[in-house]
């Protein structure tokens, strides 16, 4: 226990007093910091971390050229001079005070602004006192001053907001918007322990749009899958169990149904390859490719390989490379992968007897500081009506969806290109015109 001692200033045993309810090492850690050296009863040196404390008002630092002598107190003046030089003035106070409650202001703010999500602050009444760049970004229209319930007209975040207020809980909002174009916004919203005149709410928003649109394409891709494996699945059941019963010794029809069997045994085959594929190209989708392509090289490759597909279905494979070197940063297994996507394509949707022209080119695109190499395939079908493009490369689409399935399609080819492209930095670009034709073209950035 520490005990008030006679012979030292009244500050001296008001530090003592103030320190005896802390903890030793709090005790310890500010006996260490605070120095000082008494001569006669009075204080001659304080140190740095005593004078930045507010546990003894009026201590302070004595300046680099100010001399500092101890002696012993020999008059009534001089013990005046001492009382008053001792005396903390009320200005001092009150500009310590001031100084305070800004610097907390100003914390609170920094801290709104700091926050990884968009923010607000109300008042009591509901009027916004603060916000982060970042809200301004998801509500342009959220002013300081104005009130947050006439800019988001929402019943429940109303409700939430009284709620708060009134009962100090915190609350979760589904905020979910129609327009100008569809979003979901959750937006939390909690009491704040501050000053009676500081912000009473934090409501915080984060945008979900994307997290929903993505767990929707995840359901509408098992939808899919499943669907196009059960249609084939089902065709083969119901296949065989008529040959185990009814015409299990009818030879006719046995050899109707096998190939009938055995094609859909193939669309499945394909059908599994395809998700294979697809799911090892979006497994690799933040490794950057390391090898080298020549793409003169890899467009002579797929035909070749799909020369005898062309002939058999009358149609003519045309190759125009390009002269020189067309070296790209690529995975050449990847490239020969959607290429070959993108012929299949061709042959399968284009004119009868018709002819497919695959291309290389450089260009120059504006903006580019490199020259860029395409692979172009073209083909002179039927011809895809503007409406469909940019959905094309969506999993299971298909334009014409009985003609793809009887033609062998998944509906995953141009989703794998695109997934390929999105890989290795490069560009996939579809144009069609009705009745003239189809060009796909891949876009690679050109080795230096």
């Amino acid at each position: 226990m520490i005990k008030r001692t006679s012979g030292f200033p009244e500050k001296m045993n008001t530090l003592l007093e103030r320190l005896a309810p802390m903890a030793p090492a709090t005790c310890l850690a500010l006996a260490t910091a605070a120095v000082w050296t008494l001569g006669h009863g009075q204080i001659a040196t304080i140190g740095p971390a005593l004078a930045a404390s507010s546990l003894i008002p009026g201590f302070r630092m004595p300046d680099q050229d100010e001399h500092v002598t101890t002696r012993a107190p020999s008059s009534e003046s001089s013990h005046l001079e001492l009382a008053q030089s001792e005396a903390p003035t009320t200005e001092g106070v009150s500009d310590e005070a001031t100084q305070e409650s800004a610097q907390e202001d100003s914390s609170w703010r920094a801290i709104i602004d700091a926050l990884p999500y968009a923010a607000l602050t109300l008042d009591a009444d509901g009027i916004v006192t603060h916000q982060n760049r970042l809200l301004a970004s998801l509500f342009p229209q959220m002013r300081q001053g104005s009130a947050m319930g006439q800019l988001l007209r929402n019943p429940d975040l109303t409700s939430a907001v009284s709620t708060t207020i009134d009962t100090g809980k915190s609350m979760i909002v589904h905020v979910v918007e129609r327009v100008p174009v569809a979003r979901t916004i959750e937006a939390t919203i909690s009491r704040l322990e501050l000053e009676p005149n500081a912000a009473r709410l934090l409501v915080t928003f984060r945008d979900l749009t994307e997290r929903d649109r993505v767990e929707q394409m995840r359901a509408d891709f098992v939808a899919n899958a499943s669907h196009e494996l059960r249609t084939p699945l089902a065709s083969l059941k119901g296949y065989i169990e008529t040959l185990q019963g009814p015409a299990r010794n009818d030879e006719k029809a046995r050899e109707r149904f096998l190939p009938i069997m055995w094609s859909q045994a193939l669309r499945m085959s394909r059908l599994v390859d395809d998700l294979l594929s697809l799911s090892r190209v979006e497994m690799r989708a933040h490794l950057t490719p390391q090898g080298r392509a020549e793409l003169n090289e890899v467009a002579a490759y797929v035909v070749q390989a799909l020369e005898p597909l062309a002939t058999s279905q009358g149609a003519e494979l045309v190759l125009r490379p390009l002269a020189g070197n067309t070296f790209v940063r690529a995975d050449r297994e990847e490239i020969v992968q959607a290429l070959q996507n993108l012929v299949h394509n061709a042959l399968k949707y284009g004119r009868t007897d018709g002819q497919v022209e695959i291309e290389v080119i450089r260009s120059k695109p504006s903006g580019e500081a490199r020259e860029c190499l395409t692979l172009s395939v073209k083909d002179d079908g039927a011809g895809i009506e503007a409406h469909h493009l940019p959905r094309l490369v969506e999993r299971f689409y298909r334009v014409n969806a009985a003609s793809s399935r009887e033609k062998g399609g998944t509906g995953l080819g141009l989703a794998i290109v695109k997934h390929i492209m999105l890989r290795h930095r490069g560009e996939l670009r579809i144009s069609s015109e009705v009745g003239k034709g189809s060009n796909f073209a891949l876009l690679f950035r050109e080795l230096a």
